[in-house]
């Protein structure tokens, strides 16, 4: 039997790229479909034939996941259409405007970034997550980026990105005991979002500045297509990989990785309970100390 035979799924973003290649993965496996997208109805469309033509049930819900009251309704259409959502996968997003910085970028183009990445995604796992919790099961899947590690430029994009990690972190303990998992995924992939003269030019500079190394900027421009992407998602979104929890993977082609999260180490200490704090040259010394250690 399929995997996710018998299970209900939702699918942001699921016109194109990633999130379609995730779209049809899950169909492949058994998954009854709920498709979104904001792009065109035709892609969608595509999309939806390709899928009932694996043999699963699927509906489309076109429009943005920004819109709070349109996140909710692809939650309530799953349950209303297959009787449960047993697996929510968010993969909506929108590229930043090229060579956008914190010295470019304006008020309404940081709002979008945060409203579509980071508040899509509370808006559609708070939904799930609420009927997910009467059925005492689900699995949640979180599209992240290396973005949020701060070496791929732009501002709201990878602001957004790291709030959906430390989103997803903070969803993983909280719904662990309702039987719930939570986790994130870092894709390489050719998608709009990674392809094209800016994106390339971009990936140009970025190598320029010294910001990425030669074989990131390799990766970067050579991405793997997208469904070579979409198992991995589909793995997490299955009893494959049941206990498995509040957890950030990297894949790229036939790469799958994961990141050991943010680690803390001591620099400095001075006991206060007698009152005493650090004069400030002796806390500079040893920072520079310890961080001279580490070099």
């Amino acid at each position: 039997m399929p995997v996710l035979q018998g299970k209900n799924a939702v699918v942001t973003g699921s016109s194109m790229g990633i999130g379609r290649a995730v779209a049809v993965e899950l169909a492949a496996h058994g998954a009854n479909l709920v498709l979104n997208s904001s792009a065109s109805g035709d892609a969608l469309a595509q999309v939806l034939a390709d899928v009932r033509s694996a043999g699963s049930r699927a509906v489309s819900c076109p429009g943005s996941v920004a819109d709070e009251k349109l996140a909710r309704s692809l939650v309530e259409r799953c349950v209303e259409e297959f009787g449960s959502i047993d697996i929510l996968v968010n993969v909506a997003g929108i590229v930043e405007p090229p060579g956008s910085s914190i010295l470019t970028i304006e008020t309404e183009d940081w709002l979008r970034q945060i409203d579509v990445h980071l508040n899509g995604t509370f808006y559609t796992c708070r939904a799930a997550a609420r009927h997910m919790v009467g059925q005492g099961h689900g699995s949640i899947v979180n599209t992240c980026s290396h973005a949020l590690l701060g070496t791929f430029g732009g501002t709201g994009y990878a602001a957004a990105k790291g709030g959906v990690y430390s989103l997803s972190l903070t969803l993983a303990q909280d719904l662990r005991a309702h039987g719930i998992r939570v986790n994130a995924i870092c894709p390489g992939a050719a998608s709009r979002m990674s392809t094209g003269p800016d994106f390339e030019a971009h990936i140009d500079g970025l190598h320029r500045r010294g910001i990425l190394d030669d074989g990131m900027r390799e990766a970067s421009l050579n991405p793997a297509p997208p469904e070579f992407a979409a198992p991995a998602y589909a793995l997490l979104a299955s009893e494959l990989s049941a206990g498995i929890t509040g957890r950030l993977f990297s894949v790229a082609g036939g790469y799958l990785g994961e990141f050991s999260g943010l680690q803390e180490r001591l620099l400095a200490y001075k006991d206060h309970s007698g009152g005493e704090k650090w004069e400030l040259a002796a806390l500079a010394a040893e920072l520079h100390r310890s961080l001279a250690q580490e070099s």
